[in-house]
C-alpha cells in the first residue's frame, strides 16, 4: 500500500516537472493567470481495507506534491499566480480554509483562504534567493481545527538571463619570453556569470579576443591565452594590450558578455650581440701618468636586458699589452682602460690595441644566432710631460767601515733629465733623513762623504734620501733610497754573557764542576771569531777555583779545595780574563761572584742569607726593635719635661726695663702740681698695651705673620719694610 502510494507520488511529480519544463517552453506567450492555472495541488482522502472487510479511516498526509515555479524578475501590473492547494474534503461550501506559512508567507506569497490560490506580489530575483520553502494546511473555517496535518513544498524561481559575465580579477598582468614559439601559453582568464548554470544556456560562456591579434589568441572554452605569432622581439616592441570577451548563450546572439583588459610584457632573452658603436676609439696619455690611472672608456652596447645584456672586455692583442689592462665598470657596463706600467714619450710616442666584447652569459636556444660578441681597435698615444730627473738605480747600497775619519768617501748617486731640454740636475740630502747630519752630498756630481767617524754599534745602518732637482724647467724633483751599512772593526773587548751569581754549597766535594761561563762581544760575531779564557793573574794562584778554557769560547769553573765555612767567607770574588782573536784583538777582565750557601746531604741549597750569623754573636732583631722604641720614649719625656720647667720659671708679664716707655706731651697750660701727677696712671705709661687689655705672653710663641727670609739682614741705616719681600 505505501509503495503504491510512493510510486503514486513519484509519477505524479514527474508530471508535474514536465508540466513545468513544457510550460516554462511556453512562458512568454502565456498571460500569469493562464500558466497560475495549470499548476495546482489536490488533498485525497485514501481509504484502506482491513483483513477482515471492514473499513478503516485514518488521518494521514493527503497532499500530492508538485514543485511550484515562478519566474523571476516578472514586471506586470498583476500578481503571479504561482499555484493552488485543494484537499480533498473541500466540497466547494466554503467551510474549509486554507493556511500558508513559512519563508515569504503574508509578504512576498499569499493565499486566497478559500480557493488556495497561492499568488506572488513581489518582483522575485533568483540571484538573491534561489527558492523559497512554504507550509500549507487546511482548517475548518469555523473551528480553526486542523482538517489534515500540515506539509511542506517549496516554491523555486525560474531564472532567465538577466546577468552578464564577469570577470572578478581583472585587468590581469601577464608575462612570456621573447622569442617564444607560436602557441606558447600566456595566462588564464576566467569569467563568472550568477545565472543559473544547470538552467538553459544562461551561464554558458564563450571567450573570444577583440583587441590583440594578430599576436595573440584565446581558447573559446578556457579562457587560456596563447601567442599567434612567431619571433615577437621585446627590442621591437615590449608590451601588448589585448581585450578577452566572455559572452554567455554559448556565444549566440541575444546572450550578454563582459569583457577585461589583458597587459601582456615581453620577457627578454639573450638574442642580441653586444655591438661597438666605432670601430677605432683614440685615446691620449701623460707620460707623467702612474699605473694604476684611468686612461680612456668605451662600451658595447647591449639591448638586452639584466644578466642578457652583461658584457666582459679583454684587450685580444697589441703592442701595449704588458703597458695597458683593462677592467669594467659595474655599474656603468663600460670597459675602463688603465695604465699597467708608466709609458715614455721619448721611448715610444703611440701604442695599439684590440679589444673584445662578449656577453657573460649565453643562451643556449639562441646560440646558432651568435656569435655574441665583438672587436674594436684603440689608439692610445703618449703626451710628452716635464718629468723629474730619474735616477739611475732604483736604490742605493753603500758600505763604509766605522771608525773612519770624517770626509771619508761613501759613494755616488747619478741622475739625469730624461726631458728633451736634459736641464742639469742639483743633488742634496733631505735633513729629516739624516737628523744628526752624519753625511754630506756634492750637489753636482752627487758625492757622498761622512761628517765624521761612525760607530757600528750605535747604528749599523744609516738610510737616507737623496732628493735630485733639474736646474730650469718647473724645478722637479725625485727622490732615492741610500741605505749606507756601518762595516765593524774590532773594537769592543768581550765580556761575560750573562751576570749572574753562582751558588756553591759549603760541603762541595773537590774537583766539582760549579759553572760554564760564556761570553759576548758587540762586534760582528763572525763564524770564525772564538773568545780565550783564564785567570786573572793575581788570582791565578788561589787555592780555591780553577778555571779551564774549553776552546769552544766557553770555560768550565771547578772547585779545588775541601769544603768552605759561611762564617769565615760567604763571597769569593773571582776575576777572568776575557780575550778574543779580532784585528786588533781586544780583552777584558770580568769578575765572578762566587756565593757559599748551605745545603742538605743531597746538595740542595737551603740558605745563603748571612744573618743568622751575624744575630747569633748578639742580639735578635726583635730585642733591637724593643731597645730603640724605649730610647725614642725616654728622650720624648725629657723633651717634653725641660719644657715644663721653663714655663714655671718665666712670669707671664714682662716688666722690663727696655720696655719702659715714656710720652712727652706738649702742652702751653700751667703746671697743677700733684693734681697733673694724679691724672695719669704710670704703670700705663710703662705698659701702654696693657691699657688697651693686652699683655705680652711668654708662654706663647709669637707667630711670625710672614717668612723669614734666608740671607736677610739689615744694612746700614736702610729702613726696613713691614712686608718684606723674598726673592
Amino acid at each position: 500500500m505505501w509503495d503504491g502510494l510512493r510510486l503514486q507520488v513519484f509519477f505524479l511529480c514527474l508530471g508535474a516537472a514536465l508540466w513545468s519544463a513544457a510550460a516554462a517552453a511556453t512562458y512568454r506567450g502565456s498571460g500569469p493567470r493562464e500558466r497560475g492555472h495549470r499548476r495546482h495541488l489536490s488533498l485525497h482522502r485514501h481509504r484502506e481495507r482491513g483483513k477482515e472487510g471492514q473499513v478503516l479511516h485514518r488521518s494521514k498526509r493527503g497532499w500530492v506534491w508538485n514543485q511550484f515555479f515562478v519566474i523571476e524578475e516578472y514586471t506586470g501590473p498583476d500578481p503571479v499566480l504561482v499555484g493552488r492547494l485543494h484537499s480533498d474534503v473541500d466540497s466547494g461550501n466554503g467551510n474549509i480554509k486554507y493556511i500558508l506559512s513559512g519563508e515569504g508567507a503574508g509578504t512576498i506569497f499569499v493565499i486566497d483562504d478559500k480557493t488556495g490560490n497561492i499568488h506572488a506580489t513581489k518582483t522575485l530575483d533568483r540571484e538573491e534567493q534561489a527558492q523559497y520553502t512554504l507550509t500549507a494546511q487546511a482548517v475548518d473555517r469555523d473551528t480553526n481545527k486542523p482538517l489534515e496535518p500540515p506539509s511542506e513544498f517549496i516554491v523555486k524561481v525560474q531564472d532567465i538571463n538577466d546577468n552578464p559575465p564577469e570577470f572578478l580579477h581583472g585587468p590581469y598582468y601577464a608575462r612570456v619570453a621573447e622569442m617564444s614559439n607560436v602557441g606558447t601559453s600566456v595566462i588564464k582568464v576566467t569569467a563568472t556569470d550568477a545565472d543559473d548554470p544547470t538552467y538553459g544556456n544562461s551561464a554558458r560562456l564563450v571567450y573570444s579576443i577583440l583587441q590583440g591579434q594578430p599576436y595573440f589568441s584565446v581558447e573559446p572554452q578556457t579562457g587560456i591565452i596563447r601567442t599567434a605569432l612567431p619571433n615577437m622581439d621585446r627590442e621591437a616592441r615590449q608590451e601588448y594590450d589585448v581585450l578577452i570577451q566572455a559572452k554567455d548563450m554559448g556565444g549566440h546572439m541575444g546572450g550578454l558578455s563582459g569583457t577585461t583588459q589583458v597587459k601582456i610584457t615581453l620577457t627578454d632573452v639573450n638574442d642580441n650581440p653586444p655591438k661597438f658603436a666605432q670601430g677605432v676609439y683614440a685615446m691620449a696619455v701623460s707620460e707623467d701618468k702612474v699605473p694604476g690611472e684611468e686612461v680612456g672608456r668605451l662600451k658595447a652596447r647591449d639591448p638586452d636586458q639584466a644578466e642578457n645584456g652583461l658584457v666582459d672586455y679583454r684587450i685580444l692583442e697589441g703592442d701595449g699589452m704588458n703597458l695597458f689592462e683593462i677592467t669594467k665598470d659595474s655599474e656603468t657596463q663600460e670597459a675602463v682602460i688603465k695604465l699597467k706600467k708608466t709609458v715614455d714619450f721619448e721611448t715610444k710616442r703611440s701604442y695599439t690595441l684590440k679589444v673584445e666584447a662578449s656577453n657573460t652569459h649565453i643562451d643556449s636556444r639562441f646560440a646558432a644566432w651568435g656569435p655574441y660578441k665583438d672587436t674594436t681597435i684603440v689608439k692610445i698615444s703618449v703626451e710628452d710631460a716635464d718629468e723629474p730627473p730619474t735616477f739611475m738605480a732604483p736604490g742605493y747600497n753603500f758600505e763604509v767601515e766605522e771608525n773612519a775619519p770624517a770626509g771619508t768617501l761613501v759613494g755616488r748617486v747619478h741622475a739625469k733629465d730624461t726631458d728633451i731640454m736634459n736641464n742639469p740636475i742639483r743633488y742634496m740630502i733631505p735633513r729629516y733623513t739624516d737628523l744628526e747630519e752624519f753625511f754630506t752630498i756634492n750637489t753636482e756630481d752627487g758625492i757622498i762623504k761622512t761628517t765624521r767617524p761612525l760607530d757600528r754599534e750605535a747604528q749599523a745602518w744609516h738610510n737616507i734620501s737623496v732628493s735630485a732637482t733639474e736646474i730650469g724647467g718647473h724645478h722637479q724633483d725625485a727622490k732615492v733610497r741610500v741605505n749606507i751599512k756601518v762595516k765593524d772593526v774590532n773594537d769592543n773587548a768581550p765580556e761575560f754573557a750573562a751576570q749572574n751569581e753562582v751558588l756553591v754549597c759549603e760541603n762541595v766535594s773537590p774537583g766539582k764542576l760549579i759553572e760554564t761561563v760564556s761570553a759576548t762581544d758587540k762586534d760582528e760575531m763572525a763564524h770564525r771569531q772564538h773568545f780565550h779564557f783564564s785567570l786573572a793573574p793575581e788570582v791565578a794562584n788561589n787555592h780555591s777555583f780553577s778555571l779551564k778554557d774549553n776552546r769552544d769560547s766557553t770555560a768550565s769553573i771547578f772547585v779545588i779545595r775541601k769544603g768552605f765555612s759561611r762564617m769565615t767567607q760567604d763571597v769569593y770574588h773571582l776575576p777572568i780574563e776575557i780575550n778574543d782573536n779580532g784585528v786588533p784583538p781586544m780583552s777584558s777582565t770580568n769578575t765572578l761572584i762566587i756565593r757559599v750557601c748551605s745545603c742538605d746531604s743531597k746538595d740542595t741549597i737551603l740558605s745563603c742569607n748571612v744573618e743568622p750569623f751575624i744575630l747569633s754573636a748578639g742580639l735578635s732583631t726583635g730585642a733591637l726593635i724593643a731597645i730603640l722604641a724605649c730610647i725614642v720614649i725616654l728622650l720624648a719625656i725629657v723633651v717634653l719635661f725641660v719644657a715644663l720647667r721653663r714655663q714655671k720659671k718665666e712670669p707671664l708679664i714682662v716688666f722690663e726695663e727696655e720696655d719702659i716707655r715714656e710720652n712727652i706731651i706738649t702742652y702751653d697750660d700751667e703746671g697743677g702740681g700733684e693734681e697733673d701727677t694724679e691724672a695719669f696712671d704710670i704703670a700705663t705709661l710703662q705698659n701702654p698695651d696693657g691699657a688697651n687689655g693686652f699683655l705680652p705672653r711668654k708662654d706663647i710663641k709669637p707667630e711670625l705673620q710672614y717668612p723669614m727670609c734666608p740671607g736677610l739682614r739689615p744694612i746700614g741705616n736702610t729702613v726696613l719694610s713691614t712686608k718684606p719681600t723674598c726673592h
